[in-house]
Formats: structure tokens, C-alpha cells, sequence
């Protein structure tokens, strides 16, 4: 054997080693076992562990859903670009909330304040929920409608240019 491939096995039987060691045993009990004689834990503290933490748990999505909460990257542009001409008052991609002050759309003679609301990762039109008011109070059914459907359009343009990169 040279030296190159003395190397290589070393190298390889080192990553056995230390990919071995992730498993979900642990104190030295081979059957992964935590009751018995030998082993006392506080009976919250073994109902309450559901998994054992291992490399693996790494790759795969842990999030709490109801911590977390995704939002639509396209209907948060979307809704960023079609309405534009508001002021932003606060934004939280974490919540998907979108609150914006008045402001007149370009052609127009009132001013409109909005909050969206985008509540799941899907491109869908239930994932996104617009509020607007104006200054006079509420605002039609209809104009809320085609602010939503502006947004769901533009959405689905942004979403196309993104496939064709």
C-alpha cells in the first residue's frame, strides 16, 4: 500500500468512526434503554423527551409550526410592488404582515391605507388577505378585490421570471 492510499482508508474509517458515534445511543447502553437499574430518570423527564437529538436531526425541519410562521416570497413581493405608492409603517416577514400609511395611487384622487396579510408558504389566493380603508372610511368589496388579484397576478409574473433564471 502507498501512502495515498493509507491515507484515503484512514480518512474513510475516521468518518465511519465519527458518523457512528451520532446515533442515538447513548451513555453506553447499547439498546438505547434509558429505564432499568442502572439508569434513573425522573419520570417527567422520560415522558416529556419524545426524540433523541442526533446529526441526522440536522437535515430535518423542526420548526415549530406554531412558532414559525412562512410566508409567500412572491406574494410578499407582489404585495411590496403593486402597492407601492403607500407608505410603509411596518413590515414583519415572520408574521407576513404588511401595515402601510396613506397614500394616493397614481391616477387617483383618494387616499388609501392598507394591512396584508400573507398567512401560508402556497401561492394561493386564501394565503393572502388585504385591508383597506380610506380616509373616508370603509372601502368597497370590489376595490379590495382587484388590490388581491393585482397582487395574486404579479405574484405569479414574479414566479415565472424566477423559473425561466
Amino acid at each position: 500500500m502507498n501512502m495515498r492510499e493509507l491515507l484515503r482508508a484512514s480518512a474513510i474509517c475516521g468518518l465511519m468512526l465519527a458518523v457512528s458515534g451520532c446515533g442515538g445511543i447513548s451513555s453506553g447502553n447499547l439498546f438505547g434503554d434509558n429505564t432499568g437499574p442502572d439508569r434513573q430518570v425522573a419520570p417527567q423527564v422520560r415522558e416529556g423527551r419524545d426524540k433523541t437529538n442526533t446529526i441526522w436531526d440536522l437535515f430535518t425541519n423542526v420548526d415549530d409550526p406554531n412558532v414559525t410562521v412562512e410566508v409567500n416570497k412572491y406574494l410578499w413581493q407582489a404585495s411590496l410592488e403593486v402597492l407601492n405608492f403607500l407608505p410603509i409603517q411596518s413590515v414583519d416577514p415572520f408574521s407576513g404582515v404588511i401595515v402601510t400609511g396613506y397614500g394616493t395611487p397614481p391616477g387617483g384622487g383618494r387616499a388609501y391605507k392598507a394591512t396584508i396579510y400573507i398567512t401560508d408558504p402556497a401561492l394561493d389566493a386564501r394565503s393572502l388577505k388585504v385591508s383597506l380603508e380610506s380616509r373616508g372610511g370603509a372601502v368597497p368589496a370590489e376595490t379590495v378585490r382587484a388590490v388581491e388579484d393585482a397582487i395574486l397576478t404579479r405574484a405569479r409574473q414574479i414566479r415565472i421570471r424566477d423559473a425561466n433564471l
